[in-house]
């Protein structure tokens, strides 16, 4: 009887104690940026090359309003000026301030790289998706359009449909989607490939879920990821194509504030001395295409569900 009195004072006891609050869950936002913040400490290039990018968005949005001069603004008398504290990255050949022209020219390069990385997402990203998750016929018609596309030397091709189409901000991100089409259909159709048989797309579809919606729904949100990461690395080279295409002449036309036109009108300069005219532009152009590739490898880290703790 006394064991039990005893037992009954101890149960007794324990149940007065006050029961543990449930343990809260952090919401999805707050999880995302706690492993954000643990990925970039445990990488500082991470941590940097977000920043970088937050920069580089900044620039773009108010770059024009920061730009101290009007960049379309000539001034003969004050043409061909090096680096100074009137003129930040000097002048070019017509007296234009080159620092406001990189500021103002970000937001054109940035624009042209979303929307053609946005572009070739829905043209190759989701024919991609169709052509591995339905194969058959889907498949070899899709397959044999990249093919036929990347028969081209792709810098080529784009030079031949910005010369078809006309040199416009336009058709220069339509170039750009296309020479990037194979690319996003390939990882894409190899990414549904592997999928379309995993259990919980065969769960999805004995609940009744049509095959659309199996693949909008089940597939697409699994490849997000991988296709991210491949967004992110194809901007920069968005950027270096429309450059380029700029460069040789088939790109924004003058006197519109692009990084590859100053570099084209700098190079003609260069071997007189006037560096800065193609220098500042091209550090610029050099800087953005870096942070591109940096941000796609903190995104692959980011996303990996190995690397979540």
């Amino acid at each position: 009887m006394k064991t039990l009195d005893t037992a009954s004072d101890t149960t007794g006891a324990a149940s007065s104690l006050p029961a543990a609050a449930p343990r809260q869950r952090p919401s999805g936002f707050k999880a995302g940026l706690s492993h954000l913040g643990h990925v970039a400490g445990e990488n500082p290039v991470t941590g940097f090359a977000f920043a970088l990018f937050a920069l580089i968005v900044l620039t773009a949005l108010f770059g024009p309003m920061l730009a101290p001069y009007d960049p379309l603004a000539t001034d003969t008398a004050a043409a061909l000026q090096p680096p100074s504290a009137l003129h930040w990255f000097g002048t070019d050949q017509v007296g234009r301030d080159i620092f406001s022209r990189v500021l103002v020219a970000t937001r054109l390069d940035l624009t042209i790289a979303v929307a053609s990385v946005a572009l070739v997402f829905v043209m190759g990203g989701l024919v991609g998706i169709a052509a591995g998750y339905y194969g058959g016929w889907t498949d070899r018609i899709v397959g044999r359009i990249s093919d036929t596309i990347m028969a081209f030397p792709l810098f080529v091709l784009a030079m031949g449909i910005v010369a078809a189409l006309g040199n416009t901000v336009t058709n220069i991100v339509i170039a750009t989607a296309i020479v990037n089409f194979p690319l996003y259909q390939r990882i894409a159709r190899a990414e549904a490939n592997v999928r379309r048989n995993a259990g919980f797309v065969q769960a999805a579809r004995l609940t009744g879920n049509s095959e659309a919606r199996i693949l909008l729904t089940q597939i697409l949100p699994n490849i997000m990821p991988i296709m991210m990461v491949q967004m992110s690395l194809t901007m920069g080279y968005a950027i270096l194509n429309a450059a380029g295409l700029s460069f040789i002449g088939l790109g924004v036309t003058p006197p519109t504030a692009e990084w590859g036109i100053m570099v084209a009108e700098g190079a003609a300069f260069i071997i007189s001395g006037e560096w800065w005219i193609a220098l500042f532009p091209g550090l610029a152009l050099m800087i953005a295409v870096f942070c591109f590739n940096l941000v796609g490898d903190g995104l692959r880290d980011l996303i990996d569900p190995q690397r979540r703790t």
